[in-house]
């Protein structure tokens, strides 16, 4: 067999197999300045350095946000291009017992999902349990990103406004029984 036909199949075999993993997609918004932000949850992954990122071993899902501009973007705004300098936390709450853990989304790269806002976690309680999530994206630190005059003349002081969405009755169990590798 060929070098080339082995890569190939080992990328098909590869991509079949990711493509079978469970995955739920939480929700999906648009937010000014022409943003699509996707929240989901995922099978917990190897991410490095383990000691920001929390390790496979000390976690049940991986949340993820990915924030990318669209066709309302403002100019010179990629479509699809990966919204950075957000500040983006999560309130996961346990519906049966009130425990509540919050936690930061940190950038992350992979090759599925190119950059975005995600972390390994530990639910707050077990992993059957129903869930709330309440998701907060704001806005960089004014001292955080610089702002050139045509943004600020077309768009304002700012990369976006805060926002807040909740979803309810989230069921990670199958996410977190499962494994990528």
């Amino acid at each position: 067999m060929s070098k080339n036909f082995l890569i190939i199949l080992s990328l098909f075999l590869s991509k079949t197999i990711l493509s079978e993993l469970p995955e739920m997609v939480i929700g999906k918004e648009t937010i000014d300045p022409g943003i699509e932000i996707i929240f989901e949850g995922a099978i917990k992954d190897d991410v490095s350095p383990a000691i920001k990122f929390v390790s496979i071993d000390q976690s049940d899902i991986h949340l993820e946000v990915l924030a990318n501009w669209n066709e309302d973007a403002p100019s010179g705004s990629p479509v699809g291009g990966f919204v950075a300098y957000l500040n983006v936390s999560a309130e996961i709450n346990n519906q049966s017992t009130s425990e509540t853990k919050i936690i930061s989304l940190l950038p992350h790269i992979n090759l599925s999902d190119n950059l975005h806002y995600a972390l390994n976690t530990k639910l707050p309680g077990n992993k059957d349990d129903l869930y709330s999530i309440k998701f907060l994206i704001q806005p960089p630190e004014s001292s955080q990103l610089g702002l050139h005059f045509d943004w600020r003349n077309e768009v304002g002081s700012f990369l976006s406004r805060s926002h807040e969405f909740e979803y309810k009755n989230l069921d990670f169990s199958a996410i977190a029984n499962a494994k990528r590798r």
